[in-house]
């Protein structure tokens, strides 16, 4: 099975996107998913056909669903919420904010990508194309799996067989309910599809990022975080798929200025993502909703390739922790020795190859450390990351 997932800034056209690449894997013979875990679901108005929140078939060999959050919440973590409410309520906090701060930060969204583990067991699909949520939440969902262990560790630190055995006698001299079984099998079923959940996704041979961006240069910074972060987190990205590429010979003296400035943004994109595939989509005449459209622009985008294939098999940027320092790598074929030359300015890192540089945007984990050095081997570039407190004599 293949997924791929396509995320970027909120309007830059994930939906039409999604919905042109589920087209074109549906017309190879693949037996395709689309779906939608966005809150502002519009996979129905892209096609055209109400689709809702149970799948539904909607064209030969492709299906639709547009995720209902709250569904998917309960079933993944409706045992464990009215467990915490209840503890919140025991120490004496309204019900209302006690049922609100039951609920983890981005659980809506990991449990609207948790039936993608129930949908691999099935075997149902060939390809699931996943219309993600913006940028900074689809980032929250795929750093989840690391915080769900660590909170829910935290929160359930007594083991359930000293529970179980103290149980009929503590529970009468303290005013917190202690945790039953049934909430006990929940956090082990919580975390063991939250394990199998991340497995999958991080798996290169089954899953593919795609980020979607505009160009412009606020949406170029968040997908070039973005694209730190899927490597922090060991998250493979295959492509970055320009939209809305203004034609070079569009009249008119009005487009003139955003030809020019789209050309330098194009330049911007090569130099933040290379050697990633770059895809185009030309901005349109008229809006893309409806098959035909997608299907024009399924093929103006992909331009005879196949859209389920790995468009990309190497991790050009990846993130690691050696000996308890981050080290950032990237690929660096050709490079000599002496070559290279790194510095820093905040959130920002400039890498200097020759007559070349290159800007990258770091996530917060590296923003807020020191980069002490590079060195070249095995053509990557390996750039270490120490706190400034440890910085001393390096």
């Amino acid at each position: 099975m293949r997924i791929i997932l396509h995320t970027g800034k909120g309007g830059v056209g994930k939906t039409t996107i999604s919905a042109a690449t589920a087209l074109a894997a549906a017309a190879r013979g693949n037996r395709t998913l689309v779906v939608s875990t966005d809150a502002a679901h519009s996979l129905s108005d892209s096609f055209e056909t109400a689709i809702g929140h149970e799948i539904r078939r909607i064209g030969p060999n492709l299906w639709g669903q547009e995720v209902d959050a709250l569904h998917q919440l309960e079933k993944y973590w409706g045992i464990l919420r009215r467990y915490i409410t209840s503890v919140m309520r025991a120490h004496g906090l309204d019900d209302v904010v006690a049922e609100e701060l039951a609920n983890l930060p981005g659980m809506e969204e990991i449990a609207s990508l948790m039936q993608l583990t129930a949908l691999a067991h099935e075997d149902r699909f060939d390809v699931i194309i996943v219309d993600c949520a913006p940028t900074g939440e689809t980032m929250q969902l795929l750093s989840f799996p690391e915080m769900a262990r660590w909170w829910l560790e935290k929160l359930f630190p007594i083991q359930r067989a000293v529970v179980r055995v103290t149980r009929p006698v503590v529970q009468r001299f303290v005013e917190i309910p202690l945790p039953t079984d049934e909430v006990f099998d929940a956090v082990k079923e919580l975390v063991l599809n939250v394990n199998e959940m991340h497995g999958l996704l991080a798996d290169p041979a089954v899953t593919s990022i795609r980020i979607v961006l505009n160009l412009e240069k606020m949406v170029i910074k968040e997908a070039q975080r973005a694209y730190t972060y899927f490597s922090l987190f060991g998250y493979g990205t295959d492509a970055v798929i320009v939209n809305r590429v203004l034609p070079r010979d569009a009249d008119g003296r009005f487009l003139r200025p955003w030809i020019e400035a789209q050309e330098r943004y194009r330049a911007m994109v090569r130099e933040a993502f290379a050697p990633l595939p770059i895809l185009e989509l030309p901005l349109t005449e008229r809006e893309i909703v409806g098959r035909r459209p997608l299907v024009e622009a399924a093929r103006a985008l992909y331009d005879g390739r196949d859209p389920t294939a790995r468009l990309y098999t190497d991790a050009p940027q990846r993130i690691q922790r050696r000996d308890g320092r981050y080290v950032l790598s990237l690929a660096a074929p050709f490079v000599e020795k002496g070559a290279v030359n790194i510095s820093q300015k905040g959130a920002e890192l400039i890498v200097r190859v020759g007559d070349y540089k290159r800007n990258l945007t770091l996530p917060r984990s590296l923003a807020s450390l020191v980069a002490t050095g590079a060195h070249l081997e095995d053509n990557r570039l390996f750039i270490t990351f120490l706190r400034e407190a440890d910085t001393d004599g390096h």
